[in-house]
């Protein structure tokens, strides 16, 4: 497998396969800037090394060919801004237009590919449509991984059109190190933290990572199954009853394993789903019907805080409440700075999952961890220990 930083990109033109796919306001101006920005290093790497770049993406989910307000060209001026570099744009991603305006590429030059899903060959996977895409570049880059878990033609098929000149850019190595480092090289003590609405997406990631952590903080509505399979009393909280069983398993599993397993001890309950809601403090396992928890309290707050300032390693996926409503947010706050007051102190931590991310960059905190994952789905599917295709479609 080719690597980026020994690689003479000289006079070549460099495919990357970058995830640009970031949100929009009305006005189709770029309101987070994330991806755009983890993209950077990577493309100013081969400009500096004599290449030139030409940038494949994805913008939202258009379902019917064309439509105006996933069109890339959105992010065009953005772009030259953060590269400092003008980036010209190209109406389509395949056919002569755009084939005739990366052909003859200049070292230096920058070119973005329009909507890559305004194909539905795309998401099919096709292999005539990779194989038109790969005409645009001399070295192929995956630099996008929050689409690696998906066959898709850019990702992982047209890696077989550059058998010696494919590679993972800095962003997905960064991400797949990170992730390493959680899953089979962390330093003890070794935490993670998982929140989230259910117990049912986030069951293989569980059982994965009791096998490799030493502490299992559990938060959000995902923690009131874990109670009332205890038999707590949970109010109307979110509950999957279907998984009450299978919540007892993985407390016995991990009791096995030695795993210390930390459910919130106090809930922040509310009489309605709402902002201006009444609320009250109660013990998680004693909430009143008619109540339902909408964030951890401050002994649980305490108590978590403290198990991941002891860490070395953590990893944090999901909120602990419904971080998004203000009267709700003081948990998910609270344990996003504990997990900067222990790495300041030298633990690894790494951020990941959607609404994770959102929340670490919502409260500012997102230079004071260690790795924030831009995956999403990919990551936790990594995390399972799944085979993503645009990484395997790299290695193989």
């Amino acid at each position: 497998m080719k690597n980026i930083s020994s690689y003479n990109f000289k006079k070549k033109r460099a495919l990357i396969r970058v995830d640009f796919n970031v949100p929009l306001n009305n006005e189709r101006e770029i309101t987070d800037d994330t991806r755009l920005k983890a993209a950077i290093p990577t493309i100013k790497h081969v400009l500096k090394e004599g290449g030139s770049v030409v940038l494949m993406s994805h913008l939202g989910r258009p379902e019917k060919g064309f439509e105006e307000r996933y069109s890339l060209k959105h992010v065009v001026n953005h772009l030259s801004n953060l590269l400092q570099t003008q980036v010209d744009f190209v109406k389509d991603c395949i056919g002569s237009e755009a084939e005739a305006a990366t052909k003859n590429f200049k070292p230096g030059d920058v070119i973005l590919l329009e909507n890559l899903r305004f194909h539905p060959e795309e998401k099919k996977g096709d292999k005539t449509f990779a194989k038109n895409l790969s005409k645009h570049g001399d070295v192929y880059i995956n630099e996008a991984f929050g689409t690696a878990h998906r066959a898709h033609a850019s990702t992982a098929i047209i890696a077989d059109y550059f058998p010696d000149d494919k590679m993972f850019g800095f962003l997905v190595e960064n991400e797949i190190k990170s992730i390493d480092k959680v899953l089979h090289n962390p330093t003890s003590p070794t935490t993670a933290i998982i929140g989230g609405a259910k117990v049912s997406s986030k069951i293989t990631i569980i059982e994965k990572l009791l096998s490799a952590v030493d502490h299992l903080i559990i938060g959000g509505g995902m923690a009131y199954t874990f109670v009332k399979a205890q038999g707590g009393n949970i109010g109307d909280s979110l509950v999957e009853d279907d998984y009450l069983e299978l919540a007892m398993k993985l407390l016995d599993q991990a009791e096995n394993k030695g795993v210390k397993i930390h459910l919130p001890i106090d809930t922040i309950a509310a009489d309605k789903f709402a902002d201006d809601a009444n609320v009250k403090t109660c013990k998680t396992n004693n909430i009143g019907k008619g109540w339902l928890g909408l964030d951890i309290g401050g002994k649980s707050v305490e108590k978590f805080s403290k198990v991941i300032e002891e860490s070395k390693t953590i990893l944090w996926n999901g909120p602990m409440g419904v971080f998004e409503m203000k009267a709700f947010q003081n948990g998910t706050v609270s344990i996003a700075k504990a997990i900067a007051r222990a790495t300041e102190n030298g633990a690894f931590s790494l951020i990941g999952g959607g609404d994770s991310v959102s929340a670490i960059n919502k409260f500012h905190l997102a230079d004071k961890v260690s790795y924030v994952s831009t995956g999403g789905g990919a990551m936790l599917e990594y995390l399972e220990g799944k085979d993503l295709p645009g990484i395997a479609a790299i290695k193989s």
